[in-house]
């Protein structure tokens, strides 16, 4: 039994609530991979290559946690690196619902993948990466919503940011 997971995500940016599901996660194999995905159906602030970096420089405390860039299926990126299980973070009900329905499709797709829904800390279950853009746009101070790593990307693209 392979004990290799992988945790894909747009991260753009990484949040604290991505961190704290990868920190847990990364206990409970041997290793972790974070897949920073392309997703055709995201305009992302962000390049890949920016949120490839900033997932690194926000794990680097993780000795058995690996960071990639990978575009096209999910599945495909779990063959491709015999991946058995794929960790998907939640937050609430509604997040629930559309990481079932995906799973359930990706199990058509690979049937020999399961898939982990792993809740998020209490303190972080109100990030979303979406709203962090916003505010960091506006002004307000989100330092306590992201990790350090991602503050220096962040002023790149909005200077006034705190």
């Amino acid at each position: 039994m392979s004990r290799i997971a992988f945790f894909p995500g747009t991260f753009d940016p990484p949040t604290l609530g991505h961190i704290n599901v990868i920190e847990r996660s990364s206990r409970l194999f041997e290793k972790l991979y974070v897949v920073v995905a392309h997703n055709i159906n995201k305009s992302c602030l962000f390049t890949p290559e920016e949120r490839v970096e900033m997932m690194k420089e926000s794990v680097c405390h993780l000795d058995n946690v690996f960071v990639e860039s990978f575009s096209g299926l999910s599945v495909d990126y779990a063959k491709k690196r015999d991946c058995s299980v794929m960790i998907r973070g939640v937050r609430s009900e509604s997040d629930f619902s559309y990481e079932f329905e995906i799973a359930m499709t990706n199990k058509l797709l690979y049937p020999d993948l399961e898939v982990i829904f792993l809740p998020t800390d209490q303190n972080y279950i109100i990030l979303r990466s979406s709203q962090i853009k916003e505010m960091v746009a506006f002004g307000a101070n989100i330092s306590k919503m992201v990790p350090l790593p991602v503050m220096k990307y962040l002023k790149m693209k909005y200077p006034g940011a705190h």
